[in-house]
């Protein structure tokens, strides 16, 4: 089987057990979002020195292929059909869990903090912030499309996970977080 297909050449694709759309459609930018974050967490997992945490990085990509499957299956019966899984409370919770852990090993934030610090850490922030925006698109579709609300919710608590891990990561490494100060007017 070849990589291309030529079937996207005019902007359009197929979604799973769906009909064709624009690559513009609201549904292909959420889950599209979803795959641009699933990239950022493999430099995440190449970033870190720490098995934990890349393994835990690994973990979340799996979940995240099955949240773009969600957001590519329109069709409730073919999801069912074809074994993919609409996100649940269960999972929310883990990534709770996983807060909770992590942010045992961390001094409570007194102000914002710019992101940076290691390579590690800085690119968690990369992953938070794209998974703020693939968290807005689903937003903007569920507005169109009857979606499980879980859906943003995983993404909403999946940032603060991440936000969570870069600050983990320059704390391992001795790395002092920037505290952002408002600059004089």
């Amino acid at each position: 089987m070849k990589i291309y297909t030529k079937r996207g050449d005019l902007g359009e694709t197929d979604l799973f057990g769906g009909p064709r759309v624009s690559k513009d459609h609201r549904r292909v930018d959420a889950y599209g979002d979803v795959d641009e974050l699933n990239a950022v967490l493999g430099v995440c997992a190449v970033e870190t020195p720490h098995d934990d945490v890349r393994a835990l990085a690994h973990w979340i990509q799996s979940a995240l292929f099955d949240l773009g499957s969600y957001l590519a299956s329109p069709d409730e019966g073919r999801r069912q059909a074809g074994g993919i899984h609409e996100p649940d409370a269960d999972a929310i919770a883990g990534l709770e869990q996983r807060i909770d852990a992590f942010e045992a090993e961390l001094e409570p934030l007194r102000r914002f903090i710019l992101p940076g610090g290691t390579r590690a850490a800085a690119a968690f922030h990369v992953a938070r912030t794209v998974c703020r925006r693939a968290e807005r698109r689903t937003v903007s579709l569920a507005r169109e499309d009857a979606l499980d609300p879980n859906a943003v919710r995983y993404l909403n608590r999946l940032s603060d996970l991440l936000f969570v891990l870069a600050r983990v990561e320059n704390r391992r490494a001795g790395v002092a977080e920037v505290e952002w100060s408002p600059r004089p007017r």
